[in-house]
């Protein structure tokens, strides 16, 4: 039972103090929250400790039963030894390639070899971004004929073309961006922000307890 409830009752306090903070001016109050979240920090260290273990564990146990894509964990695990290597051995400050500063064997590895890479996956995505606005662009109602029409200017707006055909379409693009845009990208920012309210006191107040491992 203890083991349902007293994490439930630590939420509840917990968020209690973390959503009526900022509100409450005593300065006792003041002090626990800053010690909650000092603990918070700590916890998610420890959390961001065992998802890197974790991560390697599997890794190792997939290379071991030569599952799929087995050797696609080989150079996951080289990099992740080697990049703890490069960042916890400058630790102590004697050896200049080794930290996380500028000019170290970890800052170059991540700016020569992680950020292209990175480069790389956003650019893929950019494709399936284009695909799925194809799709989306298929006027089958009004709503979508609105959609594809702004679309359209947006887009001829935003290269040199566009000024060509019309100077004043990059001003049009503008509007729409700045105005319907601005407005429909607040609504969805509102309604988002609502839910996660919503979602954060059913869990304050017990009743999503899908985290606890059970309905």
């Amino acid at each position: 039972m203890l083991r349902r409830e007293l994490p439930a009752l630590l939420t509840l306090v917990v968020g209690f103090f973390m959503v009526l903070g900022p509100f409450i001016p005593a300065r006792h109050f003041t002090t626990a929250r800053t010690g909650f979240e000092g603990w918070a920090i700590i916890i998610t260290a420890f959390a961001a400790v065992l998802g890197v273990a974790n991560i390697a564990r599997l890794s190792v146990l997939r290379i071991s039963r030569r599952e799929r894509d087995w050797p696609y964990h080989l150079p996951l695990l080289a990099g992740l030894v080697v990049m703890m290597a490069l960042a916890i051995g400058g630790s102590a400050g004697k050896a200049p390639l080794f930290g996380i500063q500028e000019g170290t064997l970890f800052n170059d590895f991540y700016n020569h070899v992680y950020v292209p890479m990175q480069g790389t996956m956003f650019a893929l995505l950019a494709f399936y971004i284009a695909s799925a606005a194809f799709r989306a662009f298929r006027i089958r109602s009004f709503d979508a004929s609105l959609l594809a029409v702004a679309a359209v200017l947006v887009m001829l707006g935003r290269v040199p073309i566009g000024t060509v055909i019309w100077d004043e379409l990059p001003r049009v693009a503008d509007w729409i961006m700045n105005i319907p845009n601005n407005a429909a990208k607040r609504a969805i920012l509102i309604g988002a922000a609502l839910g996660a309210i919503a979602t954060g006191l059913k869990v304050i107040l017990g009743l999503e307890r899908n985290y606890l491992g059970g309905d």
